[in-house]
């Protein structure tokens, strides 16, 4: 006999944080200087009164959950990749971007964040058997079910507003379908926060120093090697960073052209196809733009802005009423045991 859906009455309207104070708004600093970083322009959540030692979700017990979702019903998940980054940056790279984003806007603001997913869809980066690339990637359907069960198991703990925080462009290619489907069958607040600067420097205009030509916030260039030397120096050898930009494939011919690491080149003078390039193809090193530009006080105020602009959002995302609609993910699943 199929065994029937535990929903809970009162998980149909989720709670809402209530703040019992305010906090000041960041200033922007002109000159890309670090700034020491601040919990937003929101109030103060009560979440942050918990006697815990992080926030992260690894770092609990089962018991301090309860008591967080007395408060919140929020949870950011940080995810990104494992794959080479030039010379000079760690295969862990996006992966740093991901984390740091997440932990800060966590630790800052009494927001549960999960360890951080360091798997992605990064087939690009494989580079030729035998090379030494040290890329891992997964196929996209392994991918999507990962991030299925994921977000399933935390909307069946109680969670309601999930916010991915994206440290890899390229898992954007995949990510959709399984975003609707957690959306389409739950009824949760599903998000997707992409704290990074490639065609789009948005907030970033006066940290990075690099014109648009030498694509500033691309792979391995100025923002990535300013944020992992913010994060940890002695993971960045400046002695091997190599300025480099993106080219058009040889196999296409010389009437193509090609600028940035979009999967699409320049014909004619119009942008209008898009094809599955792998990275070498492109950029012989690995690297966009010009590693030297970067500086761990550019890549301190990147992650600081980024992380009180996550904060801000989750004040926001917090106030839209949601109603969840199924949250077992128990009931009739093969896989599971027993």
């Amino acid at each position: 006999m199929p065994r029937k859906s535990t929903q809970h009455k009162d998980a149909a309207k989720t709670p809402k944080a209530k703040p019992d104070s305010k906090t000041s708004a960041a200033k922007t600093p002109s000159n890309g200087k670090a700034k020491p970083a601040s919990n937003g322009s929101t109030p103060r959540r009560k979440t942050l009164g918990m006697k815990v030692p992080s926030f992260c979700l690894g770092d609990w017990s089962y018991v301090d959950v309860q008591e967080y979702l007395k408060h919140s019903d929020t949870i950011l998940i940080p995810k990104a990749s494992l794959e080479q980054h030039g010379p000079h940056l760690p295969l862990y790279c996006d992966t740093i971007t991901a984390t740091e984003v997440a932990r800060r806007a966590g630790e800052q603001a009494g927001i549960l964040y999960t360890p951080t997913m360091w798997l992605g869809y990064s087939p690009q980066h494989m580079r030729a058997p035998g090379w030494g690339a040290g890329t891992i990637t997964v196929r996209a359907e392994t991918y999507l079910n990962m991030i299925y069960d994921i977000g399933r198991s935390l909307i069946h703990h109680g969670f309601n507003r999930l916010i991915f925080v994206n440290g890899h462009g390229s898992n954007v290619k995949v990510i959709d379908p399984v975003l609707r489907r957690l959306r389409y069958e739950t009824g949760a607040l599903i998000a997707y926060y992409k704290p990074y600067a490639e065609r789009y420097i948005g907030m970033l205009k006066d940290v990075l120093e690099g014109p648009v030509e030498e694509t500033p916030g691309w792979h391995a260039g100025e923002l990535e090697t300013s944020q992992v030397l913010a994060h940890n120096a002695s993971l960045v050898r400046m002695d091997r960073a190599a300025t480099d930009k993106a080219h058009s494939p040889k196999w296409l011919g010389d009437a193509w052209a090609k600028n940035d690491g979009m999967p699409d080149a320049v014909f004619q003078g119009y942008n209008y196809f898009q094809f599955p390039f792998d990275h070498e193809e492109f950029t012989d090193s690995g690297v966009m733009g010009v590693p030297s530009r970067g500086t761990a006080e550019k890549g301190e105020t990147a992650l600081s802005r980024f992380a009180t602009h996550l904060i801000d959002a989750v004040h926001e995302l917090e106030k839209v009423e949601v109603n969840v609609h199924n949250r077992d993910f128990t009931v009739d699943k093969a896989w599971m045991p027993g």
